[in-house]
Formats: C-alpha cells, sequence, structure tokens
C-alpha cells in the first residue's frame, strides 16, 4: 500500500501487500473505560494510524503492564501482551531483540512506568532499543481508584493523600532526556491531529521513541489539563517545538534543534514545565540517531556463529554448563 510514512525504522520488516484500515486493526473485544476517558481517543488515534505504516498485522506487537492504559491490547488486532506491573519494556526489550520482524510498542501509565517499573523504563531508554513507549499521563492512579502518582502535583489530595502530597513529582520528559533517549515527544489526547503527526515521526525511528501523552481522567482527575484544552488558554500556555523553527517563551526565543546530539538544550527546554502550565512544551524534544541495542545484539550472535560455526554455537548453547580448571 502507498503512505506518506516515513519507513527508514521499518526497513527490517514485511510490508504487507494488502491495503487494510482502522477496522481491520480493531479487535472484537468491548472498550471498557470510564466514559469520557481520554484513552478512547488515544485508541482510536492508533487504530487510524496503524495501516499507514503498510505493515502485516501480524509483525506488529503492543506489549503493556498494569493500569488503565494497559488495556491496550485488547482493543487491537495485533499481536499483544498485558504483562507484568512496570515490566512491559523489559518483555519488549527481549522480543524487539529476539524478532527484528516486530513492530515493538509498549503502552504504559505514569504510575506503572514511573513508580514499580522506573529501572524498566529509564535502561530501555540507555540502550536505544527499537520500541515505541506510549506513556499516558493523567497524574493519578486510575485502576487502583485514585491514589496520587509520581507525576501529581505538590499538594494533590487524593485518597492516599488526604492532607496533601509531600512528594516531588516527576517530569517524564526530563527523565528520559538524562536517559539520553533518542526521541522524546509529549502530546495531548484531545489533539488528535498531533498526536497523530508525533506517532508517525515515533514509529518510524530507529530506537527508543517515547511519547508523553497527556490524558483526561474524568473520574479521578477530571480536568487536569483543561488550560491546556481552552482555546483561549492554550495558545498562551502551549509551546509547539517543531525543528528548525523558531520558538519565543516571554523574552526568549531560540530556534529549535531537535537534532543536537547533547540533550541538554532539549532539557532546558523541558524545564519550562511545572504545575502552573504557564509554559507546557509540546511536540518532539529530541530526535537523533544512534546505535540501537537490538541492532548490535544481532549483529554480536551472527559474528559469533561465523567464527565458531553455528552447529558448534548452537550445541555450546543447549549443553552442559562446562568449566576449565587450570
Amino acid at each position: 500500500m502507498t503512505t506518506d510514512v516515513t519507513l527508514s525504522g521499518l526497513r527490517d520488516m514485511p510490508m504487507s501487500e494488502v491495503e487494510t484500515s482502522r477496522k481491520d486493526f480493531t479487535s472484537d473485544q468491548e472498550v471498557r473505560w470510564c466514559p469520557g476517558c481520554g484513552d478512547y481517543i488515544i485508541l482510536n488515534a492508533v487504530q487510524g494510524f496503524l495501516p499507514a505504516l503498510g505493515l502485516k498485522r501480524e509483525n506488529i506487537v503492543f506489549v503493556s503492564g498494569i493500569g488503565c492504559s494497559s488495556r491496550f491490547p485488547y482493543y487491537l488486532d495485533t499481536f499483544g501482551m498485558h504483562s507484568i506491573h512496570g515490566r512491559a519494556p523489559a518483555i519488549a526489550t527481549g522480543l524487539a531483540t529476539a524478532r527484528p520482524d516486530l513492530n515493538v510498542w509498549v503502552v504504559t501509565g505514569d504510575g506503572d512506568a514511573l513508580s514499580i517499573g522506573g529501572n524498566h523504563l529509564i535502561h530501555a531508554m540507555r540502550r536505544n532499543v527499537n520500541l515505541t513507549i506510549l506513556l499516558f499521563n493523567n497524574r493519578i492512579y486510575g485502576l487502583t481508584k485514585g491514589q496520587y502518582s509520581p507525576t501529581s502535583e505538590p499538594g494533590k489530595i487524593t485518597k492516599s493523600t488526604p492532607a496533601g502530597s509531600v512528594d516531588y513529582p516527576f517530569n517524564p520528559i526530563s527523565l528520559a532526556l538524562g536517559a539520553e533517549a533518542s526521541f522524546v515527544a509529549r502530546t495531548l489526547d484531545s489533539d488528535r491531529a498531533h498526536l497523530t503527526e508525533v506517532l508517525q515521526a515515533a514509529v518510524t525511528h530507529r530506537g527508543t521513541s517515547l511519547i508523553e501523552i497527556y490524558q483526561n481522567c474524568p473520574i479521578f482527575n477530571d480536568g487536569a489539563f483543561d488550560v491546556l484544552k481552552d482555546k483561549d488558554q492554550a495558545e498562551g500556555r502551549l509551546v509547539r517545538l517543531r525543528h528548525g523553527e523558531k520558538v519565543q517563551v516571554g523574552d526568549r526565543e531560540w530556534v529549535h534543534d531537535a537534532h543536537n546530539d547533547n540533550p541538554s538544550q532539549a532539557f532546558e527546554i523541558s524545564r519550562l514545565d511545572d504545575a502552573t502550565m504557564a509554559h507546557v512544551p509540546i511536540g518532539i524534544f529530541r530526535q537523533v540517531e544512534r546505535p540501537t541495542y537490538d541492532d548490535q545484539v544481532r549483529e554480536q550472535v551472527a559474528q559469533a556463529r561465523a567464527q565458531s560455526g553455528e552447529g558448534e554455537l548452537a550445541a555450546l548453547l543447549s549443553g552442559r554448563d562446562s568449566w576449565s580448571v587450570a
């Protein structure tokens, strides 16, 4: 099928000879999120976007952890796995390394990814595994009924912090840039066009792509991002990042360089955001090329086979432990 998506990051994957539509990527499972949840918008955007990749459905895999967002694999007619709390990046790393023919996604939330799953997330980004990670951030624990999360703002009153949270929250974009992620972006659940644009750039990137998606929880944290969705207020608050274009915030002005190998400027931009949401950058913060973990591991295996012979290597791997004692 024809597509306007740049497929450089998907070059090793089998392409479909049959044109597909959104319906082909929609499962027969009843979608079970609360009415008004931002997850619906993200799901619809992904289902509508996947046909543009031109990939076979059996070569696309969605791996999720635990939480409301992690029901995602049920609703897509691709391969998928609803896995373990916080461990989706580790499972996805194994898949991406063992199967270069798979287009591997991770779907996670601010609680799943940034609490128990924090180390798995930062090491996947540090290693630069070929993964597209969607991090739904609603600043609350939704599935477990409204406790504060690692991204909840200071003073947040919840069931687990009735006097207000005294925790200092993570900035997921700053965290990703600090881990040297090669692709880092932020978008909003309510901006379908921008969400799709960022998805296209992320999924075709060779390496780890992290997209933070501000997503509304209508039950336990309703209206958390209303100031960014109100047309009158959004204009003054949203800082739209596009590579090579001029950006101005107050008296500061610069040309955004998402391709800069040094993440310092991107990190500085990420720090514009705070609990007041006076200035919230959205778009692609960083998009650089560097060697990927899974490509290099497969290259090492191929070299080992070439040097020792595939039969000998297979026998060694499947044989008993051996020790040489001098």
